[in-house]
């Protein structure tokens, strides 16, 4: 029998998406199985805007065997235990998107409607003071969680703030370590086969041709291969997601770094905060139809922390999805396969999934439709999910202060948002896998810091005498502030086992 593996797989770009690609692809395979080249063009730069991330990054790490305090100097980053949204279901009044779970699960029913039958009985505490993580966050205190499930610390989990393109520099050290070979070249024109209509080859600017079996579109918004040269098209999302620029700015760091990403509601967007050892990344997400780019340049710099480091830099997208993450032998990852605005931290999860399932059906030179048909479902259901999610925000509000949130209120959502919120209105139910992106808590978290009330509870929470649950909720609540109380601060626990060398 032939051998019939890849001899040679092509990644168009670096930055984060090619370098995450390359580094997954070089780790999973052994050395020597088939060449991995990359070509990024020096003109190009990359956009850097994702500096936050969400949990699942730490799976990936852990995967490439990386050292999770060496990787957090090297790329100067802090840790992250949720997001705080300020002024989203209306003025003046802010909530947090918590990492990590509520309270505790009681006699197998969901903790939440134990909350909210004791609240709806006889008041009492907020949610979030059953989250330890958004205690954690409020207080400035980190540590990391602990294995052990009867432990609180247990209850917690973090992702990170970093410097994008520290970041991509880092996994190229470890991609190129193992044998990936990176071409500063730029591509001039993209062959087909006339048969099958499979890329073929590259034409470089240096007169030189890259072969390849497996080609990896990292090229950002132009698609140079899934789109320019297959015409794969694109799904449109700017129905429901209809922001379509932002402008990005670092800024100096004032104090010691917050533990979340804080998103700021503005009148035709919303503004990222996010605090980096050495800087702030900061950016405002807005819609062209209700207000121009010079005021939305100024709502940016008006509301830094600190002096502006840079001037704002323009970037303008179309929220949506490639209709197919692989065509042919081409796959696309990154801003090149489809783009939902950085709201809840996803670009780099939505690159991480999309190499990581490569790996799950890695094909030989056969491509078999089955393995790529099974793949586009995969990727177009995690895009679907963090769509809905990211849409969820906008249209839960009761502001009408201005025309952009009228009509994000009022604009009808996909039938599989519509679906959630029905059923979480009636009796606080979330429908769902225990796989997906967004997991069972950080759809509570958003639904009610955004305003939807649910009807009623799970009966099965019913069970409990209510002074027993009284009880047992509070002393979770005692439980939670003791573990607070006992941990070091964000910046201690930088300072000791990870703080960035030589900051500016």
């Amino acid at each position: 029998m032939s051998d019939n593996r890849l001899r040679r797989i092509v990644i168009v770009g670096g930055g984060t998406a090619g370098w995450m690609a390359a580094t997954v692809i070089a780790k999973s395979l052994t050395p020597g199985y088939c060449e991995i080249d990359l070509v990024e063009s020096p003109e190009i730069g990359t956009v850097g805007v994702g500096e936050a991330t969400i949990p699942p990054l730490l799976a990936l790490n852990r995967q490439l065997g990386i050292d999770e305090d060496e990787f957090i100097r090297r790329t100067q980053a802090t840790f992250k235990l949720g997001i705080q949204f300020r002024n989203w279901g209306r003025l003046g009044h802010e909530y947090v998107h918590p990492f990590g779970i509520y309270g505790a699960d009681l006699e197998g029913v969901d903790f939440h409607h134990h909350w909210l039958r004791l609240r709806d009985a006889r008041g009492g505490h907020g949610l979030e003071d059953y989250s330890l993580t958004t205690a954690a966050m409020k207080a400035g205190k980190f540590i990391r969680p602990a294995t052990d499930p009867r432990n609180v610390l247990s209850r917690m989990a973090y992702a990170f703030h970093f410097d994008a393109s520290l970041y991509g520099g880092f996994l190229r050290e470890i991609a190129m370590a193992r044998g990936v070979r990176r071409h500063e070249r730029k591509i001039v024109d993209v062959e087909l086969n006339s048969e099958t209509g499979f890329v073929e080859a590259l034409k470089l600017d240096d007169g030189s041709r890259m072969e390849g079996d497996l080609f990896i579109d990292c090229s950002g918004f132009r698609g140079l291969l899934i789109e320019q040269a297959l015409k794969t098209g694109y799904e449109d999302w700017s129905e429901w997601l209809p922001m379509d620029r932002a402008f990005a700015v670092p800024c100096e760091a004032v104090g010691a770094p917050t533990l979340y990403t804080r998103s700021t509601a503005h009148e035709a967007g919303w503004q990222w905060r996010i605090q980096l050892q050495h800087r702030t990344g900061n950016g405002h997400v807005f819609c062209s139809s209700f207000t121009n780019e010079d005021t939305a340049r100024e709502r940016l710099l008006q509301n830094l922390d600190g002096k502006a480091l840079a001037e704002p830099r323009m970037l303008r997208f179309v929220t949506g999805r490639r209709k197919k993450a692989w065509n042919k032998n081409v796959i696309c990852l990154g801003l090149a396969s489809g783009f939902i605005e950085p709201l809840e931290s996803t670009s780099i999860h939505l690159v991480q999934t999309g190499v990581t399932t490569l790996m799950s059906f890695f094909p030989d030179r056969n491509f078999d439709q089955a393995d790529i048909d099974r793949y586009n479902q995969i990727i177009q259901e995690e895009y679907e999910h963090a769509r809905d999610f990211v849409i969820l925000h906008y249209h839960a509000t009761q502001r009408d202060d201005s025309a952009f949130w009228r009509h994000v209120a009022a604009m009808d959502i996909p039938d599989s948002l519509k679906a959630r919120v029905e059923l979480f209105r009636s009796r606080a139910r979330i429908s769902g896998k225990q796989e997906d992106l967004f997991a069972f808590t950080s759809w509570v978290a958003v639904m009610m810091g955004q305003g939807i009330t649910p009807t009623g509870h799970d009966p099965m929470a019913d069970q409990m005498p209510l002074d027993e649950l009284e009880m047992k909720l509070g002393r979770m609540r005692e439980v939670i502030g003791n573990a607070v109380q006992a941990m070091p601060t964000h910046q201690q626990f930088i300072d000791r086992f990870c703080k960035a060398p030589n900051l500016p």
